[in-house]
């Protein structure tokens, strides 16, 4: 004769039997919708934190590049270079819209203590949202802004 216990052991069994495995289905599937999203959070911010730093690195060496520059048109010329070289060290492509301004406080623009504010900016895209989601919100904007001193200890320089 059988007992009881032995007939709700082997229906136990049979519904443990039954679940097996599916744990790691469950689990495998909750982890992908998690991990995806916060991957892409991730990347994004990665990417705008490589862009602010392109940025700030770039402004500080145009404007330290326009300071020590024989006139104000080499000057010019070597702070697009240094921009250019800031933002290729980071990888960042120049041609992402990258938006330069040279602002002097004084007249000649390297005028003996004057200073000189060099603004760096782009626009950060952030890859692979679709366009009728992101309505414009998929980029983020990044500026940097850095003012030197031109040396007064030197001649007045055209």
């Amino acid at each position: 004769m059988r007992s009881s216990n032995q007939g709700d052991r082997t229906r136990g069994s049979a519904d443990a039997e039954a679940d097996t495995g599916s744990a790691i289905v469950e689990f495998v599937v909750v982890g992908l919708l998690l991990m995806v999203p916060l991957a892409y959070v991730v990347l994004a911010a990665l990417s705008v934190q490589r862009h602010a730093y392109a940025v700030v690195e770039a402004a500080r060496s145009a404007a330290r590049a326009y300071v020590t520059a024989p006139t104000a048109t080499a000057g010019s010329a070597d702070a697009r270079r240094a921009v250019a070289l800031a933002l290729r060290d980071q990888g960042v492509a120049e041609d992402a819209g990258v938006q330069v301004t040279i602002t002097c406080s004084r007249t000649p623009c390297l005028t003996p203590g004057g200073t000189v504010r060099v603004r760096v900016s782009t626009t950060v895209v952030l890859g692979w949202v679709p366009a009728f989601l992101a309505r414009g919100a998929a980029a983020i904007p990044v500026s940097a802004t850095h003012v030197e001193s031109v040396d007064p200890f030197t001649a007045a320089r055209p």
